[in-house]
């Protein structure tokens, strides 16, 4: 009995490991999160490769990917891992429930469409929890401005926070197939110069440019038009107006693509990931009412047609 729990107990190890490997991007942001050594994460997955005969991970000097059989493998996995916590989370709700304050931050439109919205059944499954947002497109200190948890857009460098996937997302230039018509189509980030682009002006905290990738190398491209703004809701709009291209993530305009009312270009130069993610402060013991939050924005967010379907006309 002892050597079929030590199994089952290694094999969980493998496979929370491989979970937080894909889901943090690397072995050494995956190993904070665990409390372990980079070279632990890695003798775990390839521990895990080994037993399954497969390559899930190709890891070079620019990253680790997921290999097709890794995606889908990685599915399977964050369910089950999503199954042991459910049922952990069956029982401790019989004896405590989640109480306090949960304090979040959120970029202002994905905040009132993709967060606020699952508050209320949240709340009405732990009636002892308040919850308190703010949403902006500025970026805020967690720590110092007293918050639990934020969602982010994009990469989160600073080592003092943890960083969880809740959903891929991709950065892209868009417009509407009429003004690409009427104005051409941009063939290289450079072309950008000869287009009316709707950007953030410096409140809305985009000084640097619309970021592109050439030869596996970031660089930034400034680009001017007659329309700025430091919300991107109203960019947004604009875009869908015909008023000129933006510079969008995947999440906003999943279901224009989908009916064609906004096309992309310079695809090939853009940025591999700009996910959505979950972060908080690094802490030796997450708390309960955030794990369980993000584990509800995650929970929605993979369900099928959700981003093509959430957002009001």
């Amino acid at each position: 009995m002892s050597s079929l729990r030590g199994a089952f107990l290694s094999r969980y190890t493998e496979i929370r490991s491989f979970v937080l490997i894909a889901e943090q991007g690397s072995f050494a942001a995956a190993a904070l999160v665990e409390g372990v050594t980079p070279v632990v994460m890695g003798r775990r997955l390839t521990a895990l490769e080994k037993r399954l005969g497969v390559q899930l991970v190709h890891r070079s000097t620019r990253g680790l990917v997921l290999t097709d059989l890794g995606e889908r493998y990685l599915e399977h996995c964050q369910q089950l891992i999503q199954d042991f916590d459910d049922a952990d989370a069956s029982i401790m709700s019989r004896r405590r429930s989640l109480a306090g304050h949960l304090v979040v931050s959120a970029p202002a439109s994905f905040g009132r469409l993709h967060v606020a919205p699952h508050a209320l059944a949240f709340r009405e499954r732990y009636p002892d929890l308040a919850l308190s947002f703010n949403f902006t497109d500025s970026v805020v200190d967690l720590v110092r401005e007293g918050y639990d948890m934020a969602i982010r857009i994009g990469e989160v460098t600073d080592p003092n926070y943890v960083a969880v996937r809740l959903y891929p997302n991709r950065r892209v230039v868009c417009g509407t197939p009429a003004y690409f018509e009427s104005h051409g189509v941009p063939r290289v980030p450079e072309d950008l110069a000869r287009h009316n682009c709707l950007a953030f002006n410096l409140q809305g905290g985009q000084h640097r440019g619309w970021t592109f990738v050439r030869d596996g190398k970031p660089f930034a491209v400034r680009v001017r038009g007659d329309l700025a703004c430091n919300d991107g809701e109203l960019l947004y709009r604009w875009v869908r107006q015909g008023l000129g291209i933006g510079w969008r993530s995947t999440w906003e305009i999943q279901r224009e693509l989908k009916r064609g009312e906004l096309v992309t270009v310079l695809d090939e130069f853009a940025l591999p990931a700009y996910d959505i993610q979950a972060v908080y402060p690094q802490q030796r013991y997450l708390p309960a009412k955030v794990r369980y939050f993000i584990d509800e924005l995650r929970n929605h967010y993979h369900e099928p047609g959700y981003w093509e379907g959430r957002r009001a006309s």
